[in-house]
């Protein structure tokens, strides 16, 4: 997997099914109840009545977890949400309805090369937000994160790094927990208050941050009086110093508008 111009690599890469848009999770309920189908005697539900890969249990708020995740120590450091361990999903885990996460450690990895392009050519199109969740376990990890990173980029994956298991739970947890969140949580903030953004604007001059830039507005009291003032002037604002107010003047002298 190093080796980049490995023509089995490319071909198994090329055989996958790539989404070439964002897509809703595809059920295949004939496919799900072909494969080892349950004896009619038995309590467990079947047909139409038996999830279906990919679909939410009835709780909205579990973490969806493959039954041969179980055992994997990161599920200890997920204790805010709920899991619920089933064999009918395709990924390791569904943090959404329309979100999953495929677990890697780099270690496996190493000794399975292909496991990761197996697991995306089952996995299809199924799922809009597909999260590949790589733990750093090994000294260097260089050489594996460069041809993962390839992978996601081709199979149009987000890749997450996690240095240690409770990392790993807790990027799964966090997964779940802003699942209906709104977007504008992590969206940057912007500044209503006039003097908020002069301050946001002058901190945008590198390499004057909040302080500086309180402390100019402070002694010359408007923006005016701080693009007028000399060089020597703006070096003796406190804390700004000789090269900081080079910085900042020069940045001030130059034209705004373009011709």
């Amino acid at each position: 997997m190093d080796d980049f111009d490995d023509d089995s690599f490319n071909d198994v890469l090329g055989a996958m099914e790539m989404p070439t848009a964002a897509k809703q999770p595809k059920v295949d309920a004939p496919a799900a109840t072909a494969v080892n189908p349950a004896p009619s005697t038995s309590t467990e539900p079947s047909g139409s009545d038996r999830p279906a890969p990919g679909k939410p249990p009835s709780n909205p708020h579990c973490v969806l977890v493959h039954s041969k995740q179980r055992g994997n120590p990161i599920l200890k450091s997920i204790l805010n949400v709920p899991l619920e361990f089933r064999d009918d999903i395709v990924p390791d885990y569904v943090v959404g309805r329309t979100s999953c996460v495929l677990y890697l450690s780099l270690k496996y990895h190493n000794l399975n090369p292909d496991y990761i392009c197996q697991r995306l050519k089952a996995l299809g199109k199924m799922y809009e937000l597909r999260v590949l969740l790589v733990q750093v376990d090994t000294p260097e990890p260089n050489n594996a994160l460069k041809s993962l990173t390839r992978i996601s980029l081709l199979a149009d994956l987000t890749m997450m790094l996690a240095w240690n298991a409770e990392e790993a739970g807790k990027i799964i947890e966090t997964y779940k927990q802003f699942e209906k969140r709104p977007p504008d949580l992590i969206m940057e903030r912007v500044e209503s208050n006039p003097h908020q953004k002069l301050l946001a604007a002058l901190t945008n001059i590198k390499p004057v941050n909040k302080t500086d830039a309180a402390a100019l507005l402070h002694t010359f009291g408007n923006l005016g009086n701080i693009i007028n003032a000399s060089e020597e002037r703006l070096s003796q604002v406190m804390g700004l110093g000789p090269r900081k107010a080079k910085k900042l003047y020069k940045t001030l002298q130059e034209p705004f508008l373009s011709k």
